[in-house]
């Protein structure tokens, strides 16, 4: 598993998916916070920042995901993904 320098705070776990390596998950919301906290970022150049650089970051099959809590979708955009007439 592939971690990212600096954000070893925001882990929660890892994830795990039928015939592929198993992946360390990211909170967005806590990377966002250590960005903002440690490098001194805006809340934008957090955003920014982890978009392209932590986000973008594509390592390979190791790669780690990055989970955005329910909590931090916008209403509509979560109800579109629970909605499973849309399948």
């Amino acid at each position: 598993m592939l971690k990212a320098d600096g954000l070893n705070e925001a882990i929660i776990g890892m994830s795990r998916r039928y015939g592929q390596e198993d992946i360390i998950a990211y909170d967005v919301a806590k990377i966002i916070e250590i960005l903002m906290g440690r490098d001194g970022m805006s809340r934008e150049e957090a955003l920014e920042f982890f978009d392209f650089n932590i986000l973008g970051a594509w390592v390979g099959d190791y790669t780690p995901c990055f989970i955005y809590r329910k909590e931090e979708f916008f209403e509509d955009d979560l109800d579109g993904l629970l909605d499973d007439t849309k399948h």
